[in-house]
């Protein structure tokens, strides 16, 4: 059974459950991405970044699915997002993918050395060459999306940036609602780290479902949200998508957003810009 819960921005149809391949490699992301399609996924994100858009490539010829029915991303590093330089970048990863294009193409973080006028125009510029059907970003700030939104001159869809229970995006998530943009989160599950918390092991209990479900059904059942979860293990990728059989209450999503907690960012290398300061 194919997933059907799409969230829709600037005419991207985003599948809100997608498979996330940070630190998959080789044989074993390719067939996690052949079990996440056998399993119903139809998102699969990748970037160049992540060293294995060769093999998303693979796992994605391997389980046999048109490419019409599945949306793939991939990232720009920020080392590349230069006029010229993002354009020949995005040119590689469709070669390693094997596609003529991608669904969406981000900015995989913003580069204090290029100012977000010229990374701007490379990206739409990528858009208007057909090597993206859609085009964002990803680890902007609030600040940084409205001003990227103004020196567009192509829609932006997506920004992509950590979000789970224990991080707050309220900021972000104003500003993508703002300007019509989905919210991406990645390291939805806190790398873990939220799934041992009191409330969450209660709200899996009333509904019978694991505490990684609860967090997921938290994230896709708030507007304009789409989680990418990492799993290489088939039975976790089936179970992350098992997550639109069920609803949380006010009361329950209340409990899982209140545990927001200063220090909650996962990932904050030395090049990240200066966050939101709900989001720090």
């Amino acid at each position: 059974m194919t997933q059907a819960h799409t969230v829709t921005a600037h005419g991207a149809a985003i599948p809100a459950i997608g498979l996330g391949t940070f630190r998959l490699e080789g044989e074993r992301c390719s067939e996690a991405v052949k079990a996440a399609i056998a399993a119903g996924y139809r998102h699969i994100d990748t970037a160049k970044m992540y060293g294995n858009e060769q093999a998303v490539g693979a796992g994605l010829k391997l389980s046999g699915i048109a490419r019409a029915d599945v949306f793939v991303t991939t990232k720009i590093w920020l080392d590349d997002i230069a006029p010229g330089d993002l354009e020949r970048s995005a040119e590689e990863s469709l070669k390693r993918l094997g596609l003529s294009e991608v669904d969406l193409l981000l900015i995989h973080w913003p580069n204090k050395a290029v100012p977000l006028e010229r990374s701007t125009a490379a990206l739409c510029e990528a858009k208007r060459r057909g090597l993206a059907r859609h085009v964002g970003v990803s680890n902007y700030t609030a600040a940084m999306l409205d001003e990227t939104v103004r020196l567009a001159t192509e829609p932006l869809a997506v920004n992509q940036v950590e979000y789970h229970p224990f991080l707050a995006q309220d900021s972000v998530l104003a500003a993508c609602r703002l300007h019509g943009m989905v919210l991406t989160s990645y390291c939805p599950l806190g790398r873990t780290a939220v799934l041992g918390e009191r409330a969450v092991r209660e709200i899996a209990t009333r509904h019978g479902k694991s505490a990684s479900q609860v967090i997921l059904r938290w994230h896709v059942q708030q507007p304009g949200v789409v989680a990418i979860p990492k799993s290489g293990t088939p039975r976790h990728i089936a179970e992350n998508l098992d997550v639109f059989d069920f609803a949380l209450t006010a009361d329950e999503m209340s409990a899982l957003s209140a545990l927001r907690r200063p220090g909650g960012r996962v990932v904050d290398p030395e090049f990240a810009p200066d966050w939101d300061r709900d989001a720090a």
